[in-house]
């Protein structure tokens, strides 16, 4: 049988977006159905913190492994291990009854969860040419906000229905159905048996040398300023995308009075254009490039807009309409998601595909360090202040500061000349 031209690669997009879906539901469930659970098994506060903190000391971690590991084994067998354990540890939640039970359950999805974006940026990087690497990263990326939709939803349901434990049992579940179609339908392009040599020239348009066979070390990342400038960008700005998932809810509880059952449709409308904003970002980038603009001015120019996006959600603390303020806050998430579809592309036009998911995953544990960081400065401000002023102040400002750090320190978006033992190879 032979598979259309470009049929392929969109299938595997569609496994991405749905493994980022499944990544954001699995990660939610906890957090939705804490009060059933606390009630339950008798949590404090401080033991529901203690279960929290766990899974993002090991996301972080898991960050710094995933992506060496992905580059080393590669995104098929890797993938399939990383949704195999977080799928495992989610069902495991059911199963325990004490906090050190659930704080074990919630590390281990922590490091199976964090290989998700390094392995779907890699993924992206061997399966679409340049110009379309935006726009497919914003389209799996889409993902992360159609899980948080849905998840309330289907956890709600079944819990509802069937009791909390089965609603970690079922949603865990959704990992094992995945690693049946990624196997069925993932090869890399070299080893795909049903992919047309026109496809595979396509895929690979933009390489112009010999593509390395050997790893790039990991410590070797550290070689190039554009590493720390990555970094740099999502240690400071990821936070926000964190503070508006999870204080928004208090946000129009304080300020509009509404109660979690009214403020179910603010959120939808929040994470639909939130999703919409990360397809547009990817589109702006790709669109440019084929319209004949570089690959430079395409990713700066679309971060900008994204940039740019933001800047009104710094007019929220004043409005006094519920739903001018949730239309500023999704504003703000859609250029958010935008921003990260170009960020997550730009890795993978800079770095050879052989390093993408170590450099995704160490972009990431600086972003998760940042969102870490970040919680503790959000309840200082709101203790100290009582306002949200000043933290949607500074939200609304870090884009812009990102654009300019990538103005400066990366001159030009264009692919860096990696050093090996005996040799320079020009990517």
């Amino acid at each position: 049988m032979v598979i259309k031209k470009g049929k392929i690669r969109y299938i595997i997009l569609g496994l991405l977006f749905f493994a980022t879906s499944i990544n954001y539901i699995d990660r939610q469930v906890i957090g939705i159905l804490k009060p059933y659970i606390a009630s339950d098994l008798g949590w404090s506060e401080f033991d529901y913190g203690l279960i929290v903190t766990i899974f993002q000391i090991a996301y972080a971690l898991g960050l710094l492994i995933s992506g060496a590991l992905l580059d080393k084994f590669g995104t098929r067998i890797g993938y399939t291990i990383a949704i195999a354990i977080w799928s495992i540890a989610g069902m495991f939640h059911a199963a325990v009854r004490t906090v050190a039970g659930f704080a074990c359950a919630r590390f281990f999805l922590g490091l199976g969860e964090s290989a998700n974006f390094p392995a779907a940026i890699k993924t992206v990087a061997e399966w679409f040419p340049q110009r379309e690497r935006a726009y497919a990263t914003g389209w799996f990326n889409s993902g992360s906000t159609i899980g948080a939709i849905v998840a309330p939803m289907i956890v709600t349901g079944i819990t509802l229905t069937m009791g909390w434990r089965w609603a970690f049992i079922i949603t865990g579940s959704l990992g094992f159905i995945w690693i049946g179609l990624w196997l069925i339908f993932f090869y890399s392009p070299k080893q795909h048996p049903k992919l047309l040599k026109e496809e595979f020239d396509y895929i690979h348009q933009d390489e112009h040398s010999k593509e390395i066979s050997e790893n790039i070390r990991w410590i070797s990342l550290f070689r190039y300023k554009q590493t720390y400038a990555l970094c740099t960008t999502r240690f400071i700005s990821d936070w926000v995308w964190w503070f508006f998932l999870f204080w928004s809810p208090d946000f129009l509880h304080k300020v509009y009075g509404i109660e979690i059952k009214e403020a179910v449709l603010p959120l939808i409308v929040i994470y639909l254009l939130a999703s919409f904003g990360g397809i547009a970002g990817g589109w702006i980038s790709s669109e440019l490039i084929r319209r004949g603009f570089s690959v430079d001015t395409s990713r700066k120019r679309a971060v900008l807009i994204c940039a740019i996006t933001v800047l009104p959600v710094m007019f929220v603390p004043q409005i006094k309409s519920l739903w001018g303020s949730v239309i500023l806050i999704a504003l703000a998430c859609s250029g958010h998601q935008g921003w990260a579809a170009n960020m997550f592309t730009i890795i993978s036009d800079i770095y050879p595909k052989k390093a993408v998911a170590s450099m995704t995953g160490l972009t990431g544990f600086t972003a998760a360090i940042g969102g870490a960081l970040s919680a503790s400065f959000v309840g200082l401000i709101l203790d100290a202040t009582g306002s949200y002023f000043f933290i949607f102040a500074v939200a609304s400002i870090v884009y812009l500061i990102n654009w300019i750090i990538i103005r400066i320190f990366i001159p030009e978006i264009k692919p860096i000349i990696v050093e090996h033992s005996h040799n320079k190879i020009l990517y």
